[in-house]
């Protein structure tokens, strides 16, 4: 047998072997509905076998076509893949430090907007970089920021605002563009649980400055570990790039040497004229890359998202017309105007007059086979990465506070956040669970209530 004919069957027989592993899967009962997950398949698996023969191993054709396609899929002019959402954080905030941007560029001590009902890794790049979180409080139901909230928390040095979209449901980019635009700031949108999501007709991570997104098996679509940045401005993208590799100031690919025909004729620093453009540092970045492997399941799934986003949607709105006779009980996510949200959870809130608490409620859905998750940290102020450590930061318009000697007061005056924390969990609608899960998991909810009422 050739080589190509010998690839082929190798090939035929993983098609044989998906086949097999979803034929157990079909026969096996499903005993519990999880929050999220990963659905992959034999175009997954044939990919990344063809990037596994390839031996190239690094990032090469499949991140090639990948970072080309997703941009495409968004609208936008650059796609640089990276190893994690949270990485892409890192990466998107990192670059704004460059300078690169001259009097743009932020500065140690430079204050940003955000929120603490979220991710960790949407805070983290901000204390890295050594400046200081404006913590603005939520609505409860959209769990987006509050919006006519922000003007009041900016200071002379308020630079950027960093804000993730919770759980596919987008804040108000309207006026959140319009705040950046009057007071010069830059917008990083975390869209890492929002890819689908739409303002008008512009997708999530599009409309600000940089965009962000991640591919943990969690998320809309996956490549195991994963994430992307994305801008339309071509200064952030070489940035960035720099950041993600190494921090140099060559963008030749792995692999390539002398896209710029001047890999021996620049003189840049302090070092000798000439020096190797290929070895030549001008941030002090990281090795973020993905490997080809992991590229080649997400070229798969990018064929897959629309699918996706359409299973979520239904899954979503079969929860909310099953669950609308609770609203004596229970807060049902609100979408916010303007906005398609491509729904990566499907968040509830226990409200306070309830007969029963959500510990209580979470408690039951899991024992009765259905997963439940946290709007992931809570109140971050109160979790010990924050409380324990010397954290410059402010709440709304208050002066700086240091971490280590916030109050009670301090926490409770993030009124949506402490709610959120205490009265609000959410349940999976991802690709992996059918119409029926949705009914059980709604089933379950009533039962439930009619026991406690």
């Amino acid at each position: 047998m050739t080589k190509d004919e010998i690839r082929n069957e190798i090939k035929r027989l993983a098609i044989e072997y998906a086949a097999c592993l979803n034929q157990e899967k079909a026969q096996t009962a499903k005993k519990y509905i999880p929050a999220s997950g990963k659905n992959i398949g034999k175009e997954e698996l044939i990919n990344m076998i063809d990037a596994s023969l390839d031996m190239w191993l690094t990032a090469g054709r499949f991140n090639d076509e990948f970072e080309k396609d997703f941009a495409k899929k968004l609208g936008v002019r650059y796609a640089l893949s990276t190893n994690s959402g949270s990485s892409a954080n890192l990466l998107a905030f990192s670059a704004l430090t460059s300078y690169k941007l001259k009097d743009r560029a932020l500065k140690k001590g430079d204050e940003v907007i955000a929120v603490a009902a979220g991710f960790p890794t949407t805070v983290n790049p901000i204390i890295q970089n050594g400046m200081v979180p404006v913590f603005v409080d939520c609505e409860v139901g959209t769990y987006n920021i509050d919006a006519n909230k922000i003007e009041q928390a900016l200071s002379p040095r308020t630079k950027a605002i960093f804000l993730a979209h919770t759980l596919g449901n987008m804040y108000d980019m309207d006026k959140i563009m319009e705040i950046a635009r009057k007071h010069n700031l830059w917008v990083i949108e975390d869209s890492c649980d929002a890819l689908g999501a739409k303002w008008k007709d512009k997708y999530a991570g599009t409309i600000g400055h940089i965009g962000t997104y991640s591919f943990y098996p969690a998320h809309h679509i996956t490549m195991g570990e994963g994430g992307a940045v994305v801008t339309n401005d071509p200064i952030l993208h070489r940035i960035i790039l720099s950041f993600r590799d190494w921090g140099r100031d060559c963008w030749c690919k792995p692999g390539c040497d002398d896209t710029c025909h001047n890999r021996f004729k620049l003189k840049m620093g302090h070092l000798p004229e000439g020096y190797d453009h290929k070895y030549t540092y001008s941030h002090i970045g990281y090795n973020l890359k993905i490997t080809d492997w992991q590229a080649s399941i997400a070229v798969a799934q990018l064929k897959k998202l629309d699918n996706f986003l359409a299973i979520r949607k239904e899954n979503a709105e079969t929860l909310l017309r099953e669950l609308e006779d609770l609203k004596d009980f229970l807060i049902l996510p609100q979408i916010t105007p303007n906005c398609t949200p491509s729904w990566f959870g499907f968040l509830i809130s226990v409200k306070e007059n309830a007969p029963f608490s959500k510990q209580e409620l979470v408690q039951y859905l899991e024992s009765h086979g259905i997963g439940t998750r946290q709007l992931f940290a809570g109140n971050i102020l109160r979790q010990p990465m924050i409380c324990e450590n010397d954290v410059m930061l402010r709440i709304g318009n208050s002066a700086l506070l240091n971490s280590k000697e916030l109050t009670e007061a301090d926490y409770q005056s993030l009124k949506g956040t402490e709610f959120i924390m205490n009265h609000t969990f959410w349940v999976g609608v991802a690709q992996n669970n059918t119409t029926e899960d949705m009914k059980k998991t709604a089933q379950t909810i009533h039962q439930f209530v009619k026991e406690h009422k």
